[in-house]
């Protein structure tokens, strides 16, 4: 008499405990971490606005840029100590970037899990910026890094010195590799700024139909003036315009 052979249950698979708060269920959500991205580069586009309007300032010359830097130290005094506002807006800032770099990781992630299989052939449709976007985040990154050694601690700018930013600038741009760096960085942020800027407008809900032209044209016309505006300062100070 034959034995009935019995057909082995296959392993059940865990399931994941959902998060119980709101806040933790929204992060936790595709939908939450598109809105963390478009939000927090956001913030950080307007940085970049900020930054590069201050960054021109050494077309003015030594004491125009070296006093604006003076008086990034001292906003919000008396109620603010010396230089408090400068470390609110960093932290802010390196908030919105650590944000904004996890919930790309962990989107691309999901993204993989969810095709494990790689296309044969690439869409017709997905741009060169859209396919750049994650190398693009990895080098502006890494460029972050190195900005900060370079003109804020001077760590990587031997010749610069100790809060002066004008003479700091023109020793970043003396040397061959502090330029190519720079232009390299500012490509990737144009780049990533064309693409990203339409991807967070579609995912704050400033998208649609009609509005597809123009805010394409905005993203391109955002990411041509910050790359150009960024590039002008090596460029003056190669062509001996900034010395």
């Amino acid at each position: 008499m034959a034995l009935a052979t019995r057909t082995p249950t296959p392993p059940k698979t865990p399931q994941r405990r959902r998060p119980s708060s709101a806040p933790a269920r929204f992060w936790h959500s595709t939908v939450g971490k598109k809105t963390v991205m478009a939000v927090s580069g956001t913030i950080m586009l307007l940085y970049l606005v900020v930054h590069m309007a201050g960054n021109l300032k050494v077309f003015f010359g030594p004491d125009e840029m070296n006093g604006y830097g003076h008086w990034l130290r001292t906003i919000g005094e008396p109620v603010l100590h010396h230089a408090w506002f400068l470390w609110i807006a960093r932290v802010a800032l390196l908030t919105a970037v650590v944000a904004h770099g996890t919930a790309a990781y962990q989107l691309s992630r999901r993204d993989i899990a969810a095709r494990p299989v790689r296309y044969r052939h690439r869409p017709a449709h997905t741009s060169y910026a859209t396919r750049t976007m994650r190398w693009g985040g990895v080098i502006i990154a890494l460029f972050l890094v190195w900005h900060i050694l370079d003109l804020t601690t001077g760590t990587v700018n031997p010749n610069g010195e100790a809060g002066r930013p004008y003479e700091n600038i023109v020793a970043s741009f003396s040397t061959w590799y502090g330029n190519v760096i720079y232009v390299v960085a500012m490509l990737a942020v144009g780049l990533h700024i064309r693409h990203g800027f339409h991807a967070a407008a579609q995912t704050l809900g400033a998208g649609g139909r009609d509005r597809d032209r123009l805010l394409k044209g905005v993203a391109n016309g955002l990411a041509l003036l910050l790359t150009v505006g960024f590039l002008s300062v090596p460029v003056g100070v190669m062509t001996g315009i900034v010395e």
